[in-house]
C-alpha cells in the first residue's frame, strides 16, 4: 500500500533537484532521471522496497496504458516524433536537404542571415511548441550546419521561439488552454462578464520575459553575442565540430544516410508545409468536432481551446510522411535508400523518446509527491502586495523548474495568483497572473527535465544537457531583467514603468554581453 508521508513537503523537492543536479554534474541525463524516480519512489513508499517496486512498475505502464485504455496522449507525441524522424531523414535521402544548403549559400550571406532566417521561422510557426521545436529545427538544421551555427546555439533559437511565441500568442495551443484556465478563474471570481480573450491580450505587454527573451534572442544573433559554455560550442563550430563528438550521435542525427544528387529546394519545403496545413487542419478539426458536440458555435479560439494536440500532430505527420513518400518515389529513389532512410529516420529519435519517457515518469513521481503544491504554499499572507508580482514569478519559476512543467505550472499557480490578487489588490489582478505566465516558461526554461527542452535539443540535434547549460546564462539574465520590471509593476502599479524598467536593465545587460564578449 502507498504511503504517502513525505507529499506536499520540502522532502517533496529533493527528486526533481536531485535529479537536476546530477545531470548538469554528470551530463548523463538517464541516469540522473533514473536516480530521481527512485528516490521519489521510496519516499512516496515510506522506502518499503516491495511497494516501491509495485509504484514504479504501474508508472512505467500508465505511460503506455492508462485506466484500461491506451495513454493516447504519450502514444500519439511518441508517433509524432518517429514520424518526424523519417520525414526528415527521407528529406536528407532525397537530396532536398543538401539542395536547400545550396541556394542557402547563393541566397543567405552568412552565419547571422541564418540565424535570423530560423528566429523568423520559429515566429511564425507559433501554433505550439512541440510543433515549433521538432518542425522549425528540420527546416533550419541544413542552414545553419553550412554556415557553422552551433547545434546548441540553433537548439537556444527554437527554445527562445518556442514557448516565449506561444505563450503570448491567442491563436495557439497554449493561448488557447491559457484563456480557459483564466476563464474559469475570473468567472469564479466574479468577473463573468469580462472578455477572456482582451484580458489576455491585455497582459500580453505584462509577460515581460517572454518579451525580452525574444528580444535578447535577436541581439545574440546579431551581434554574436556568446559567453560561457556557448562561446565554447560556437567557437568549435567554427572549427566544424557542429555538436560536442565525444558524446556520441544526438537525437535526431542521420550522418550515414546517402544523399541523392537530383534533390530540390521543393524537396524540403512541400513536405513541410503540407505537415503544417495537415497539422493545423486536424487541430481545427478536432476542436471543432468538441465545440459541436457541447452545442457552442465554431470559433477559431474556442477550437484551439477544444483541440486535441497530440493526435493533430500525429495525423499531421502522418500526411507530411505521405507526401515525403510520394515526392521521394516520383524522384526515382531507389527503394533499399527509402527503406534506410525511414530505419534510421526512426532509430535517430529514439535517445529523445528514451529521455522523454524518463521525464515523464519523474513528473508523474513529483506529481504524486505535490511538489507544487509545496512550492505553491511557501506564499505568506505577510508579504507587501507591491511586491506579490515579483514573488508570483519567482515561485512559478521554481515549480516549473522543479516540476519540468509549464502547463502544470499555470494550473496551480494561476489560481493561487488569483485568490491573493482578490485577497489583498484587485488591481494587481492581471500583473499576477502574468508575473505566473512568465515565471513558469522561465522555469521551463531552465529545467534538464521539461519536455520542452528535451524536444528543443532534438529538434536541434543538439546533446540535451549541452543545450540546457549553453541556454542558462540568457535565461538567467532574462529572469532578472523580468523580476526587476516585476518589482517596479507591483510599486507603481504602470505597466509601462515595468516595460521601462526592464528596457533599461535590458540595455545595460546587452552592454555588459558586449563587454563580456570583446
Amino acid at each position: 500500500m502507498t504511503v504517502l508521508s513525505y507529499a506536499d513537503s520540502a522532502l517533496s523537492l529533493l527528486p526533481p533537484v536531485m535529479a537536476i543536479l546530477l545531470a548538469i554534474v554528470t551530463r548523463k541525463v538517464l541516469i540522473s532521471l533514473g536516480v530521481g524516480i527512485l528516490l521519489g519512489t521510496l519516499l512516496l513508499n515510506d522506502f518499503s522496497a516491495l511497494d516501491s517496486g509495485r509504484f514504479l512498475l504501474e508508472s512505467v505502464i500508465s505511460l503506455l496504458w492508462r485506466d484500461g485504455a491506451l495513454n493516447s496522449w504519450n502514444l500519439y507525441i511518441l508517433g509524432f516524433l518517429i514520424l518526424l524522424g523519417m520525414i526528415t531523414a527521407l528529406i536528407t535521402v532525397s537530396g532536398a536537404a543538401r539542395a536547400f544548403a545550396i541556394w542557402a549559400r547563393n541566397h543567405i550571406r552568412n552565419k547571422r542571415d541564418a540565424k535570423l532566417l530560423t528566429i523568423f521561422l520559429g515566429c511564425v510557426v507559433f501554433i505550439d511548441d512541440y510543433f515549433n521545436s521538432l518542425v522549425v529545427g528540420s527546416v533550419a538544421r541544413p542552414l545553419t550546419d553550412r554556415y557553422y551555427v552551433s547545434r546548441a546555439k540553433l537548439a537556444y533559437i527554437l527554445d527562445s521561439t518556442a514557448a516565449p511565441v506561444c505563450v503570448i500568442s491567442p491563436v495557439s495551443s497554449w493561448g488557447a488552454y491559457i484563456i480557459a484556465l483564466i476563464g474559469g478563474i475570473l468567472t469564479a471570481h466574479g468577473f463573468a462578464d469580462t472578455g477572456h480573450l482582451s484580458l489576455f491580450i491585455q497582459m500580453i505587454p505584462m509577460n515581460f520575459y517572454a518579451i525580452f527573451a525574444l528580444l535578447l534572442l535577436f541581439c545574440v544573433a546579431f551581434w554574436g553575442l556568446d559567453i560561457g559554455p556557448m562561446r565554447t560550442h560556437e567557437l568549435n563550430a567554427v572549427r566544424g565540430e557542429l555538436y560536442d563528438e565525444s558524446k556520441g550521435l544526438p537525437p535526431g542525427a542521420n550522418v550515414d544516410l546517402p544523399e541523392a544528387e537530383s534533390g530540390r529546394v521543393l524537396g524540403l519545403f512541400l513536405p513541410i508545409g503540407v505537415l503544417v496545413l495537415a497539422t493545423l487542419y486536424f487541430m481545427l478539426s478536432s476542436g471543432a468536432r468538441v465545440l459541436s458536440a457541447d452545442g457552442l458555435a465554431f470559433s477559431l479560439i474556442g477550437a484551439f481551446e477544444k483541440t486535441d494536440v497530440s493526435s493533430s500532430l500525429f495525423f499531421g505527420a502522418l500526411v507530411g510522411l505521405g507526401a515525403t513518400l510520394a515526392l521521394v518515389f516520383i524522384q526515382g529513389i531507389a527503394k533499399p535508400s527509402v527503406v534506410k532512410g525511414v530505419t534510421l529516420g526512426a532509430r535517430s529519435m529514439l535517445p529523445a523518446i528514451y529521455i522523454l519517457l524518463f521525464a515523464w515518469t519523474i513528473a508523474a513521481v513529483i506529481g504524486q509527491l505535490e511538489t507544487g503544491k509545496f512550492m505553491a504554499s511557501l506564499v505568506t499572507d505577510n508579504i507587501p502586495f507591491a511586491l506579490l508580482p515579483a514573488l508570483m514569478f519567482v515561485l512559478a519559476g521554481f515549480t516549473a523548474f522543479a516540476t519540468g512543467t509549464s502547463w502544470g505550472t499555470f494550473g496551480i499557480m494561476l489560481p493561487i495568483a488569483a485568490d491573493m490578487a482578490m485577497g489583498s489588490h484587485t488591481g494587481m489582478m492581471l500583473p499576477m497572473l502574468a508575473a505566473v505566465l512568465a515565471g513558469a516558461v522561465f522555469g521551463d526554461h531552465c529545467s534538464p527535465i521539461s519536455d520542452t527542452t528535451i524536444l528543443s535539443s532534438t529538434g536541434a540535434s543538439c546533446h540535451h544537457i549541452d543545450h540546457v547549460v549553453t541556454q542558462l546564462p540568457y535565461a538567467l539574465i532574462v529572469a532578472a531583467i523580468s523580476l526587476g520590471g516585476y518589482v517596479v509593476l507591483g510599486f507603481t502599479e504602470s505597466v509601462a514603468l515595468g516595460l521601462g524598467a526592464c528596457s533599461l536593465l535590458f540595455l545595460l545587460s546587452l552592454l555588459w554581453l558586449k563587454l563580456k564578449t570583446r
